[in-house]
């Protein structure tokens, strides 16, 4: 299971390394996508293709729909990992995330998130401040 949260660096060539504990359930390709909030998302391919296949089937008839499935069916590329457990994250997505040199990792059981370090941390913050409100709000669907 992909938990946890670990700080690591782009370096030059921009290669991430992949928290070693998340190698063996990444496997050797996986797929990195556009995220809410900013943020990268990187998807096992069998969680990609679940995930691909519901966003196929999502009524085109409607913007909202067809605009989420070109954000995140747009903006994926398929990576490798190296011998070493790097991915080489693409410019556009980079970009897209502001990712510059630092960089926090999450895991999220089936996912893993990429956040510029700075931005997670700001992002973490406000979460933890309302985290009661939130609860509330979710006790309405039984968590």
């Amino acid at each position: 299971m992909l938990i946890g949260e670990y700080r690591h660096n782009i370096d030059t060539k921009k290669r991430l390394s992949v928290p070693a504990k998340f190698r063996k359930d990444l496997g050797e390709k996986a797929v990195i996508t556009k995220g809410l909030e900013k943020c990268l998302v990187v998807y096992t391919l069998l969680e990609w293709e679940k995930l691909a296949q519901k966003l196929n089937n999502l009524p085109t008839s409607q913007a909202d729909a067809r605009n989420f499935a070109r954000l995140m069916l747009s903006g994926a590329a398929d990576v490798e990992l190296d011998k070493l457990g790097r991915v080489l994250i693409p410019d556009y997505l980079k970009n897209y995330a502001s990712l510059k040199k630092n960089v926090t990792v999450l895991g999220l059981s089936t996912k893993i998130e990429i956040w510029d370090a700075d931005k997670w941390e700001e992002h973490k913050q406000k979460t933890e401040t309302a985290a009661g409100d939130i609860a509330e709000r979710l006790k309405e669907l039984g968590i």
